[in-house]
């Protein structure tokens, strides 16, 4: 599988030189075949090149160490693949063709490869430009790729714009970056596109496996598990984690090793803190973490291994088939589930957002170890602490206690007088740090009081308000300062009849639903009588809005046909009239209207 294998003259070479190629080289991928996880986008370039559809240029797009510059490489390859018997374009590429080794090992002269985070100029792109008009040298293709494409300016995309939509036949472009955001759409609308996926931690496992295997080095499946698990879907970073685990072990890789290498805890060691910590067993909890420490591990880490259990468990609550994830170990499938059956969603939702809110607090702290520790010893507390409706429910569920009845700190009750009861006690089980239990009291036992009728309170009746007309209710609402209301009569409620205590009405459109009921309530309030609101089939009289905007209106052109105005509005050209007073305009709301219009630049105004 590896690329030496592939192509001879490298592995002579690399022989006669005597240098140690890293793994992540050794065993790069040459072919479509050997990409491991990309399965949806080889299907589609082989279905591209069978029927002659290839693209002028493609979008390679994914995290890092996923495999983009290398399928690049091998998209060039298969573009130029020629052979004694093949000379077109071919996926099929098991036997090295004629300029196979070369492109692959990035000095082909057909094949350009740019770094646009040190190219990033017009300048860059303008010598690209220059060089498309002439054709391949040897190749069928002339090949430009573009790694971090998204690192270019914005002239330098402008500048490709052209070329890219129209480039030569004996010319393609294949881009590659991480910040797919960071692409102009223009540059994406005339690129196929393909997002590179991470990949599976089971395939990692299996991959890193296979290499293990054709490298002779004993490697324990932990240890592979926990590799996997760090390269967080990527292949490189995996291989460059494994190159440095057989170092680190001589030749042997364990996963105490890779343990200690990577700062990580124990899984078993992280499954006993999270039984621990679910337990509420907060000293048992802390001498973990500390022991934990004094390993090796980090705190962060630490507790980000325990947030990552504690979605574990949740997940294999309602997705069983999750433990079939080959990157976990037996602790982890067997006891995951025990959890998973045993813990509550409440539980496991509360403690992982304490987590995620815990995890920034250790990262940041000066004292780390003290932090985490504060972090656990809430995780603890709050792990049996019942929520607030399972907290009323125990109070309402209490029933009364009886007289002399033992309270909540041992002390007993004070009797009380004839006739009277003592108040429900409710209380809920919250852990303590010794590993027991202790009690909060929600509601602490007192003695009920003398029973007795209070006198009744005299009925001060209010004064009936005359309303005779829809302005009248709006100046109800101003005096009683709800301007809201004021609002919404003024712009949705059209008057059709009004007595007394009875108003019909039509609403505009977009009253809201309750406004006839909130107008019934306020106008019992405000007038001191009841009234009947109710909802007319007549078409109803303008709202109060639209007569103020007639009367505005009417205003402007009062005012623009008046001699003197018009006058002056003659010899000042481009003048506006932007505001007329009317000192007697009956308006509830104020004695003067003002119209405000945005004057034109540079005009004069009145």
């Amino acid at each position: 599988m590896s690329e030496a294998g592939n192509f001879g003259p490298a592995s002579a070479e690399t022989g006669k030189t005597g240098a140690y190629r890293v793994l992540a080289r050794k065993y790069r991928p040459s072919n479509f075949s050997e990409l491991i996880g990309q399965e949806p986008m080889v299907r589609t370039l082989t279905n591209a090149f069978a029927t002659g559809r290839i693209a002028q240029a493609w979008m390679l797009t994914g995290v890092r160490g996923v495999g983009k510059t290398t399928t690049a490489r091998i998209l060039a390859r298969a573009l130029n693949y020629k052979t004694a018997a093949v000379d077109q374009p071919s996926v099929d590429l098991s036997i090295p063709g004629e300029h196979c080794q070369a492109i692959m090992e990035g000095r082909h002269v057909d094949v350009i490869e740019m770094d646009a985070a040190s190219h990033t100029g017009i300048d860059d792109i303008r010598d690209i430009i220059d060089r498309v008009r002439y054709a391949p040298v040897s190749a069928r293709y002339k090949v430009y790729i573009i790694d971090e494409v998204h690192m270019l300016s914005t002239q330098a995309f402008n500048g490709l714009l052209k070329t890219l939509e129209e480039p030569p036949p004996h010319v393609k472009f294949i881009f590659a970056t991480t910040e797919i955001r960071k692409v102009p759409i223009t540059v994406l609308s005339r690129c196929q596109r393909f997002d590179l996926r991470r990949i599976d931690a089971g395939a990692l496992v299996a991959h890193l496996s296979s290499i293990a295997a054709k490298e002779g080095i004993s490697v324990d499946d932990d240890a592979l598990a926990m590799i996997a698990r760090a390269a967080e879907g990527s292949a490189r970073d995996s291989l460059s984690i494994l190159d440095q685990a057989i170092a680190h072990g001589s030749g042997t890789v364990s996963a105490e090793a890779v343990r200690a290498m990577l700062g990580l805890a124990d899984r078993a060691r992280i499954i006993d803190l999270f039984e621990y910590v679910m337990k509420g067993d907060v000293a048992a909890a802390l001498a973990e973490f500390r022991a934990q420490y004094d390993t090796g591990a980090d705190p962060a880490a630490v507790l980000t291994d325990l947030a990552e259990f504690n979605h574990l468990v949740t997940r294999l609550r309602f997705v069983p088939t999750a433990a079939d994830d080959a990157s976990l170990s037996e602790d982890e499938r067997r006891r995951g589930a025990e959890f998973a059956n045993t813990l509550s969603v409440r539980v496991l939702s509360r403690s992982w957002q304490m987590l995620l809110k815990g995890i920034p607090e250790v990262q940041s702290s000066n004292r780390p170890v003290s932090a985490g520790e504060m972090v656990l010893i809430r995780l603890a507390h709050a792990a049996d602490l019942p929520t607030l409706d399972e907290a009323l429910k125990s109070l309402e569920g209490a029933g009364p206690v009886p007289n002399g009845a033992p309270r909540s700190n041992g002390a007993p009750a004070n009797g009380s007088p004839a006739g009277g009861g003592a108040s429900a006690v409710a209380q809920a089980r919250m852990p303590a740090s010794n590993g027991g239990a202790q009690t909060m009291r929600l509601v602490e036992a007192q003695p009920a009081p003398v029973a007795f009728t209070p006198a009744p309170e005299p009925v001060v009746e209010t004064p009936a308000v005359p309303v005779k007309s829809l302005a009248d209710i709006v100046a109800l609402a101003d005096a009683n300062r709800d301007i809201a209301f004021k609002v919404l009569l003024k712009r949705c409620v059209r008057p059709v009849r009004i007595e007394t205590g009875r108003l019909d009405v039509t609403l505009t459109d977009d009253a809201p639903k309750m406004l006839l009921n909130d107008l019934t309530s306020k106008l019992r309030a405000w007038t001191g009588r009841n009234w009947l609101v109710s909802l007319s089939k007549e078409e109803g009289g303008q709202t109060l809005a639209e007569m103020e905007t007639t009367k505005r209106e009417n205003a402007f052109s009062d005012a623009k046909s008046d001699p003197t105005v018009a006058a002056i509005l003659a010899r000042f050209p481009g003048a506006k009239i932007i505001d007329v007073r009317i000192p007697d305009v009956p308006d509830v709301e104020e004695a003067e209207a003002e119209v405000p219009v945005e004057p034109a630049a540079d005009d004069d105004e009145i």
